[in-house]
């Protein structure tokens, strides 16, 4: 009964065959001996080695996976109807002047006791403005429905 031994780069120890190859095998004089072979073998790879690969490995998945999360969410928050109500107005779209506290007219002191009341110059007079959050809408917008991407050019 032949035995045949197989060689593999990546085996630290060759095979030994029970039954005789179906393959013609070259004379052991033109084959290379196991030793001449690059060999991998388990005890090689360090710890370190080890890290780096599971590392490599975990940094490729967050990197597909952080994108297609926040791709799923803005499409499921873009299908759900937006009805929460603006926080700075209280939903009515309208927010109080800061220059005149809502009156409509500022009041200026020119000294000795002398005043001058004169229309709001900030909201005309109105004593509100429009919200600058939802635009005078009502409701809260979502995150990015907020920003402007404007291009000054």
């Amino acid at each position: 009964m032949l035995t045949s031994r197989l060689h593999s780069p990546f085996l630290h120890c060759p095979l030994k065959l029970s039954s005789p190859s179906p393959f013609p095998t070259k004379s052991l004089k033109t084959q290379r001996s196991p030793s001449s072979y690059p060999c991998v073998r388990a005890v090689d790879l360090d710890q370190n080695t080890i890290v780096a690969i599971t590392v490599g490995v975990v940094s490729v998945a967050v990197g597909i996976g952080i994108p297609v999360f926040y791709e799923t969410q803005i499409d499921s928050a873009a299908k759900r109807e937006n009805t929460q109500p603006c926080f700075p107005c209280d939903g009515s779209g309208a927010q109080q002047c800061r220059f005149c506290m809502g009156t409509g007219s500022v009041s200026v002191e020119l000294g000795g006791d002398e005043r001058e009341i004169s229309r709001c110059i900030n909201c005309d007079g109105a004593g509100s403005l429009t919200c600058t959050t939802c635009q005078g809408s009502g409701i809260q917008p979502r995150y990015l429905d907020r920003r402007e991407f404007k291009d000054d050019d």
